[in-house]
C-alpha cells in the first residue's frame, strides 16, 4: 500500500473528502457499484469493491467497467483534496491496462502524479486481496 507515501489530510480537506461516497444522501454510481473508502490522504485515496455478483459479467469475473470505475473514482479525493472548495473538475481521459480477471474483492489505490493549472494527471493500481495486479489505470482531469 502507497499510504505512507502521502501526507495526512488537512482537517478541512478531511471534513470535505472523508465521506465523499456518502455526500448529502444521494446515491451515486459508485456507490451502486458498491465502492467503500478506505483511506484518503492528500494526493491519495484507497477505496475496496467488495465481490457482488451483480458486477459479473457471464464468465463468472467482475466485469471491466467495474474495475474501470474503480480507477476512474479513486482517484477523485486524490485531485480534490489539494483544491479549493469551490474548483470543480471532471475526467478528460482515462486509459485502462486490464492484466488478469478479478473474482473476489478489489483494492483501488490512485494518487496525483502531477499538478498544473488546468488539469491534474493521476494514475491507479487495482489489486485483488492478495495483492496481485489486476487493473492499473492513468486519467487526466480538467480543473474548471
Amino acid at each position: 500500500m502507497r499510504a505512507d507515501d502521502f501526507a495526512p489530510l488537512e482537517p478541512e480537506a478531511a471534513k470535505a473528502w472523508g465521506n465523499f461516497l456518502d455526500w448529502d444522501g444521494q446515491i451515486y454510481f459508485p456507490n451502486r457499484v458498491g465502492l467503500e473508502l478506505e483511506e484518503v490522504r492528500t494526493d491519495y485515496c484507497r477505496v475496496r469493491l467488495p465481490f457482488h455478483p451483480q458486477n459479473v459479467q457471464p464468465a463468472g469475473v467482475v466485469h471491466g467497467g467495474a474495475i474501470a470505475t474503480i480507477l476512474d473514482t479513486v482517484v477523485v479525493p486524490a485531485i480534490g483534496s489539494g483544491l479549493a472548495p469551490d474548483v470543480g473538475f471532471s475526467t478528460i481521459e482515462l486509459h485502462v491496462q486490464y492484466m488478469r480477471a478479478l473474482t473476489g474483492d478489489a483494492i483501488g489505490e490512485g494518487w496525483v502524479t502531477k499538478r498544473g493549472r488546468r488539469v491534474v494527471f493521476t494514475r491507479a493500481e487495482v489489486t485483488d486481496t492478495d495483492g496481485r495486479l489486476i487493473a492499473t489505470g492513468t486519467a487526466t482531469y480538467a480543473l474548471h
